[in-house]
């Protein structure tokens, strides 16, 4: 059966793919596709009879001779996002041209929006409030459903996530240990969600819930507190520095604040923001961390606010890890605090370095 969706899959690839050109920094167009997942359960217990997984493909798998696929990377986004960030000059432009570290001529690199992001089944599809309550843990078994079920994929050369996506690369370092060959968490810790990014949350989520006009998730406009959902982002998604040169004065901050929290709001939802941040709830990768087998690079920057160096969990955490290695990037005027995750010419010679150490021979 995955041979022979593997095979179908090849077909439409070979079709549709156009390869990459030989020039530097030039990529494919994306595919873009859904898989739908049928009566998937949710940690919870509940069931939803279709759950569409939407997600983004460059190139075409490939199998050894054993039938495994050595070439798949899945790559993850963060909390609100979706795999479209990725499409980037900054991003792609960096990554997936011909000859650099994740060449679509060579990899066949997924990425999909997460449950409740994107184009995937989120809240405000329809349920609004009633849709399940969904965890990181589900999002993974999303994932891991989306390339074996889907993509006829049964092995990945790199997993690697940023922010929330980093997060989720941790814990299938754990739930599926002999799935990879790597391990790429960036902007993330492998502890429970606590202190000041904990904080940052509930802020968003008890402005939401404690939002008259939100009315249990049935509204016909959007809340104002939707508004605060934005400013935290905002807030919390750059470096001090960054946002003082941009923002130097009291009218230039707010109008940067509103200029900001008007665009998000044009197309964000409430429901969907508000079930995002609160997803974090099952978050605890912790306790498992020796299970972990995969080499693991792990990348902060020095200037995240949500996960500042001074904590020093990352360093002490990524002893415990077997091949672990860990970065905190230090603050430079290329820096964008948590958002150095996809300014990719910051790292990218680290995902080549990681690639390397972990080639099977």
């Amino acid at each position: 059966m995955i041979l022979w969706r593997y095979c179908t899959a090849l077909l439409i690839w070979s079709v549709f793919a156009v390869r990459a050109g030989a020039s530097e920094g030039s990529y494919p167009e994306p595919i873009e596709a859904d898989f739908v997942l049928r009566d998937f359960k949710f940690a919870s217990g509940e069931i939803l009879p279709e759950l569409r997984i939407h997600y983004r493909s460059l190139g075409k798998p490939e199998m050894d001779a054993k039938g495994v696929v050595r070439n798949a990377v899945l790559i993850t986004h963060g909390t609100t996002g979706s795999g479209a960030q990725f499409i980037r000059p900054e991003f792609a432009g960096e990554l997936f041209g011909g000859g650099q570290p994740l060449d679509a001529a060579k990899f066949f690199i997924v990425m999909p929006d997460g449950i409740g992001h994107g184009k995937s089944s989120k809240p405000s599809d329809e349920l609004r409030a009633r849709f399940p309550r969904y965890g990181y843990h589900d999002m993974v078994e999303a994932q891991f459903r989306l390339l074996t079920d889907g993509l006829g994929v049964n092995h990945a050369r790199l997993i690697f996530g940023t922010s929330m996506g980093g997060m989720h690369t941790w814990l299938w370092g754990e739930t599926h240990p002999d799935f990879m060959d790597a391990l790429m968490p960036m902007a993330s810790l492998p502890t429970q969600i606590s202190g000041r990014n904990r904080a940052w949350r509930r802020i968003v989520i008890d402005a939401i819930r404690n939002d008259p006009q939100w009315n249990g998730g049935d509204y016909d406009e959007q809340p104002q507190s939707l508004r605060t959902a934005a400013e935290m982002l905002w807030f919390m998604s750059s470096n001090p520095v960054l946002r003082q040169s941009e923002a130097p004065t009291l009218a230039k901050t707010d109008e940067a604040l509103d200029k900001y929290a008007a665009e998000y709001v044009k197309t964000a939802d409430a429901n969907d923001a508000l079930y995002a941040v609160e997803a974090s709830h099952d978050y605890d990768p912790g306790p498992r961390l020796e299970k972990i087998r995969a080499p693991v690079l792990a990348i902060n920057s020095a200037d995240d606010l949500i996960h500042p160096p001074e904590l020093g969990i990352l360093e002490r955490e990524i002893k415990r890890v077997p091949k672990g290695r860990a970065i905190v990037m230090p603050l430079t005027d290329k820096t964008r605090g948590h958002g150095s995750h996809t300014i990719a010419e910051l790292w990218k010679g680290e995902i080549q370095s990681l690639l390397k150490q972990s080639e099977k021979k």
